[in-house]
């Protein structure tokens, strides 16, 4: 069988590919990716066991059609440094001989049979399904996979949460200090349906997703999911558990409300966060009509920061301490000019939103503070 393939379009893929590999597999065969060719087109697998995912590629030539596996460090390693240019691939299906011609030389090299290679986990009859913009989907991982926990004792929260109900897709993480909600009120369902996707296949997703209005479409039953999206799929083992009941944590009545240029809250906190204590990173807000300020201190290295910025503020004169580095977090994962912080007291959460909503969706960011030794 021969076929040919752009060098740089196969690199590229299997880059991508190659985080879904674990070092530490108890199957020497999934240390390879697995190559299709039908009718004129590559498909390239990897997988941990648990996570498996796919990518097509058009072949600019192709002869015949097969299956067979090659070491993931031998091929990596021999397209990661090529320019761009054709490849030529001759194997041999029978004795698994690899020959793979370039501009200025060739590789030879053994392949593996396919046969061992795992296949991807069979949806039960009662899988639910969701379909999702591309993009939309994009945006919601990016705003939440920082949010997640690395919580050994609960493992619901090392992922992010898909909660679909008749007011919309609500898609969630947390780690019990920060809490992300992006809602999207256009994907409904009559049927309440969840599930928790874990960080790694969240992770594999926004890497291969398009920032575009293409659909993507997520079946779904009780132990694993498969994500369908142009040019790839995704299946894997989801985390089995009950997710904490995020909305009971969300403060419904908040009558301080700061509204405050995001970029400018952002530099000032990288400026006033060094001289922070290093162990609690904690920034101390004083608000009142018109002017913020921030401060921090360390008395142990007898350092302290302080800075004003201008702000739109209604509510009462308040002081509330939040931990420097999460509230970053939260900020450089929004994309709005301005944010609206909302504050109830100062032994409640902060909830963070953009000024202006994006199209169908709600987007609610949320902090735990910190105590004040006033």
């Amino acid at each position: 069988m021969k076929f040919s393939i752009s060098s740089s379009a196969l690199s590229g893929r299997l880059q991508n590919l190659a985080k879904v590999l674990s070092s530490k597999t108890t199957l020497p065969i999934l240390d390879n990716f697995l190559f299709e060719v039908t009718d004129g087109v590559l498909t390239l697998t990897a997988s941990d066991s648990e996570t498996l995912m796919t990518t097509t590629l058009p072949l600019d030539e192709c002869d015949g059609n097969g299956r067979f596996t090659i070491p993931s460090r031998t091929i990596l390693d021999a397209t990661r440094e090529l320019p761009e240019q054709p490849l030529s691939f001759d194997i041999d299906l029978n004795s698994l001989a690899v020959r793979i011609n370039y501009q200025n030389g060739v590789y030879n090299f053994t392949a593996q049979s396919a046969v061992e290679y795992p296949k991807g986990k069979e949806m039960e009859g009662t899988a639910g399904s969701i379909q999702i913009e591309s993009g939309v989907l994009y945006n919601s991982i990016v705003r939440t996979l920082f949010a997640t926990a690395q919580d050994e004792l609960r493992p619901v929260m090392n992922g992010v949460f898909f909660d679909l109900s008749t007011d919309g897709l609500a898609i969630v993480a947390t780690d019990g200090h920060k809490l992300v909600r992006n809602r999207n009120k256009a994907i409904k369902s009559s049927e309440a349906r969840s599930f928790i996707l874990p960080k790694k296949p969240a992770t594999l997703l926004r890497n291969m997703l398009q920032k575009d209005a293409t659909l993507v479409e997520i079946k779904f039953d009780e132990r694993n999911a498969e994500i369908s999206f142009p040019n790839g799929m995704l299946s894997c083992r989801l985390i089995e558990g009950k997710y904490p009941n995020y909305n009971s944590v969300i403060p419904q009545e908040n009558p301080n409300q700061i509204t405050i240029d995001r970029k400018g809250l952002i530099s000032a906190l990288r400026r006033v966060l060094p001289f922070a204590s290093e162990g609690s990173q904690l920034i101390r807000f004083h608000v009142e009509m018109g002017n913020l300020e921030l401060s921090s201190e360390d008395v142990d290295f007898a350092t302290s920061a302080k800075e004003n910025i201008v702000c739109d503020y209604t509510g009462v004169p308040m002081n509330i301490g939040f931990k420097g580095g999460s509230l970053s977090e939260v900020l450089n994962n929004l994309d709005s000019d301005d944010v609206v912080i909302q504050l109830s007291d100062p032994s409640r959460a902060g909830i963070i939103v953009p000024a202006v909503q994006p199209a169908d969706e709600d987007v609610l960011m949320l902090i735990m503070p910190m105590l004040l030794n006033d």
